[in-house]
C-alpha cells in the first residue's frame, strides 16, 4: 500500500477540464503568478516585452478573466482571517507559515493575512469567527475543532459571500468552500499496517488516542486503523480507542491507566499532538521499553524519541503544505472564481528513525530567512 500511495496527493476528482489559472500562465512561462498578475492587470514593474508574453501564453491557455477578478482588481487588499489554534507543538506554527509563504507567492502587497489564534480547544473559536464575519473580511481560513459548535457561523459566511475554507478537520454540511487536510484513512492505514509489521507473529492488545470519536476525520483515521489490523494481523486485538482532546494532562492521565490495566500492552497508537505526555505515562508505568509507539507529525521534543527507538515511526501530516493549500484554494476562488479542489486530502509521509534527518534538513531550509526572501523576491521578478 505505501508503494501505491508514495507518488502522489490524492484529490477530489472534478469532471471536466478546470478553468485557466494566474498560476497555470506562470507555470508555463516559468515565471511568479505576481508578474502575470501585474501584467494582466497592466499595473507597472513589467516590462512591454515581458506583457506581451504573458498576453499571448493567456491567450492560447484560454484564460478568460471573470467577474471575481475584475472585482478584485477594483480592490486594493484582499483580506483573508486564518483562525487557528495556539497547539502544543510546532504543527500550527508550521500550518502558519505555509499560509505567510503562499501569501508571499502570489501577492504580497495584495494580501493582507490576519491571524485570529485561540490558545486552547474551544476557547474562542466561535467569537473570532464571528468577528471575522463582522468585519466583512474577503475569506476564512478555520479549523473547526467543534464543527457543531461552527456550523451556524460558518452558514452564516457563506451567506455573507465570505468563503470558508476549512484546514486539517472539516465541518460538513456548513457551506464550507473546501478542505485541506491529511488523508485520515491512508494515516491509519499505514499506521496499522507498520505495527502488524513491527510485532510480526505476536499477539496481544492494541491501543489508539484519538481527538474525540465524534469528529469525522479521527474517527475515519479509527475505522482505517481497525479495518487493516482486523484484516491482515488478527492476532492483535485493538481496546476501545482514548479520546484526549489533545489536552496534556487528560492524555497522560488516561493513558497511566490504560498502562496500569494492560501492563502488558504490545503497542500504541498516537493520533494526536499529544504524544510527549503519552510516552512520559509509559516511561512512569515502566512500560515504555516494550511497547511499539506509532506517533504524529514531527516536532523538536519528539526527535530525541524517534532516535532512540522509543517511538517507531510518526505519521507527518505535511502542516506546512496544508496552510499553503489552504490560501491557494482562497485565493483562486476569489482572485479567478476557480472551484477546483474543493476537497484536497495530502498522503501522509512516513518519518522513521533511517530517514529523520533528511525531514529536519528539509524543515531547516524551508524555514530558512533564505527560502523566505527567495520566496518575497520572485514577486518583483519579471521574465528576462
Amino acid at each position: 500500500m505505501l508503494a501505491c500511495l508514495a507518488g502522489r496527493d490524492a484529490r477530489a476528482i472534478r469532471m471536466g477540464k478546470p478553468p485557466t489559472t494566474l498560476r497555470d500562465i506562470a507555470k508555463s512561462l516559468g515565471t511568479s503568478i505576481g508578474t502575470v498578475h501585474r501584467a494582466l492587470h497592466d499595473n507597472p514593474g513589467v516590462s512591454p516585452e515581458t506583457r506581451a508574453k504573458v498576453l499571448e501564453a493567456a491567450k492560447s491557455l484560454g484564460y478568460r478573466p471573470n467577474l471575481a477578478a475584475r472585482y478584485l482588481s477594483s480592490k486594493k487588499i484582499l483580506r483573508i482571517s486564518v483562525n487557528t489554534l495556539q497547539g502544543t507543538t510546532s504543527f500550527w506554527d508550521q500550518v502558519r507559515a505555509g499560509i505567510r509563504e503562499e501569501a508571499a507567492s502570489i501577492l504580497l502587497e495584495d494580501v493582507e493575512v490576519e491571524f485570529r489564534t485561540s490558545p486552547g480547544l474551544g476557547e474562542g473559536e466561535e467569537d473570532a469567527l464571528e468577528a471575522a464575519i463582522d468585519e466583512k473580511v474577503d475569506g476564512i481560513i478555520i479549523f473547526p475543532s467543534r464543527p457543531e459548535t461552527l456550523r451556524p457561523s460558518i452558514r452564516r459566511a457563506s451567506r455573507a459571500d465570505i468563503p470558508v475554507v476549512c484546514v486539517a478537520t472539516d465541518a460538513p454540511n456548513s457551506g464550507r468552500l473546501g478542505i485541506v487536510a491529511v488523508d485520515t484513512q491512508a494515516s491509519g492505514s499505514i499506521a496499522a499496517d507498520l505495527m502488524g509489521r513491527f510485532l510480526g507473529a505476536r499477539q496481544g492488545e492494541i491501543a489508539i488516542t484519538v481527538f474525540d470519536m465524534a469528529i469525522t476525520e479521527h474517527a475515519e483515521k479509527y475505522s482505517a486503523f481497525e479495518s487493516t489490523l482486523r484484516s491482515c494481523y488478527p492476532n492483535l486485538h485493538l481496546l476501545k480507542p482514548i479520546e484526549d482532546h489533545d489536552v496534556e494532562k487528560e492524555a497522560y492521565g488516561k493513558c497511566r491507566k490504560l498502562f496500569d490495566e494492560h501492563p502488558k500492552l504490545a503497542g500504541l497508537y498516537v493520533t494526536t499532538e499529544a504524544s510527549i505526555p503519552v510516552l512520559r505515562a509509559a516511561c512512569d508505568a515502566k512500560v515504555l521499553e516494550g511497547l511499539t509507539i506509532i506517533t504524529t507529525d514531527l516536532f523538536p521534543d519528539l526527535v530525541p524519541h524517534i532516535r532512540s527507538g522509543a517511538v517507531a515511526a510518526t505519521i507527518y501530516q505535511r502542516p506546512r503544505a496544508q496552510g499553503q493549500m489552504a490560501l491557494r484554494m482562497l485565493y483562486e476562488f476569489l482572485a479567478e472564481g476557480s472551484r477546483r479542489s474543493h476537497q484536497i486530502a495530502l498522503l501522509p509521509h512516513l518519518v522513521m528513525r533511517g530517514n529523520l534527518d533528511f525531514f529536519l534538513r528539509r524543515q531547516s531550509e524551508e524555514s530558512s530567512p533564505e527560502a523566505v526572501r527567495e520566496t518575497e523576491r520572485e514577486l518583483s521578478e519579471d521574465l528576462v
